[in-house]
């Protein structure tokens, strides 16, 4: 392996931030993982870059996880469950099983970031999240340099949370993920965002797995921008989850807030509204700014610091804190 030194993250990270590493090293195979990890005791672990915002250089070896691969482990007539390497590019693999009729991830498709990631955000868009079709994934020990499998229900999901981003953080480096899928009968889910508009406008009646994701790429496509056009971590923060009392309250104050029903007694308002609400949807700091076209992203305009993006996103929760006191939080990792 090649370990190199002061080595530049920027097209390590989505956001475009020319941090350093100290030390740099892409592992292949979970023999090299073991084989650095043998040897160094201090890392940083990165995957796809696709959801942290770097605010200072890495003064650590930083361990690019790269394996690659993509396996049908069990099928019948119903069900495959297909196994990905950790370093697989996400969208690539979503394309991939929409091309095999593998049904399920088809409204995640574009999401910035690799495979091996997904269950640590437990990621989603458009009322799909990966704890709907995560069978299990495997990860490596960082001090025992054993693998464990961990279930679904071992991962603890929750919105946008899962235990690899609580008790068991920087314990373990997900190394592959299995995800069960179905081969008929597919449930595609149409019902939120604006995906049955996109699919009228399409003249689409009824839609196909590759429909549903043609329109989940034209949406994103029409509101993020490309990160290898303009830095950027797609939604940048949580959309808030309060309790109805706490919404009755806002709402008596701004009758036109949104909002969907989560359980019985908490409801989620989507963040991009209260931001745009705000004033900030399109504005522009120096080189940091929100997007025109949706408020949850911040970007990077081409040489703002980590430390200038976040600035901009301590700013805006104060706004929205104030004007609706309601609380966002950033889901993007802030290192």
């Amino acid at each position: 392996m090649n370990i190199q030194t002061n080595f530049s993250l920027k097209n390590y990270n989505t956001f475009g931030i020319d941090a350093k590493a100290k030390q740099f090293v892409s592992a292949s195979s979970i023999d090299e993982l073991k084989e650095v990890l043998t040897a160094n005791n201090d890392i940083f672990i990165l995957g796809g870059g696709s959801n942290m915002l770097l605010t200072q250089d890495i003064e650590k070896l930083v361990v690019h996880v790269n394996l690659k691969g993509r396996d049908i482990v069990e099928e019948n007539d119903d069900f495959v469950i297909v196994k990905a390497q950790a370093g697989e590019n996400w969208h690539e693999f979503v394309l991939w099983c929409i091309d095999q009729n593998f049904g399920g991830i088809e409204n995640l498709s574009l999401i910035p970031g690799n495979v091996g990631t997904t269950p640590i955000q437990n990621i989603g868009a458009y009322g799909v999240e990966i704890k709907d079709t995560m069978y299990s994934c495997e990860a490596l020990n960082l001090k025992t340099l054993e693998i464990k499998t961990f279930t679904n229900e071992q991962c603890k999901f929750e919105y946008r949370e899962s235990i690899f981003k609580n008790e068991l953080k920087n314990q373990f480096i997900i190394t592959s993920v299995c995800f069960k899928l179905t081969k008929k009968n597919h449930k595609v889910s149409t019902t939120y965002g604006a995906i049955e508009t996109e699919l009228q406008q399409q003249n689409v009646q009824n839609p196909t797995l590759k429909d549903v994701s043609n329109a989940v790429i034209a949406i994103r496509q029409s509101k993020l921008p490309n990160p290898k056009e303009l830095g950027n971590s797609g939604s940048f923060f949580k959309n808030p989850i309060i309790t109805k009392e706490a919404y009755e309250k806002a709402k008596a104050l701004h009758p036109e807030m949104p909002h969907y029903a989560v359980s019985q007694t908490e409801v989620k308002v989507p963040a991009g509204w209260l931001i745009e609400q705000a004033g900030f949807k399109g504005k522009r700091f120096g080189d940091a700014g929100v997007h025109k076209n949706q408020a949850l992203v911040l970007v990077n305009y081409g040489t703002a610091t980590g430390k200038e993006i976040v600035g901009l996103a301590k700013n805006i929760q104060q706004t929205v804190l104030d004007r609706f006191g309601i609380a966002i939080e950033a889901e993007v990792n802030i290192i």
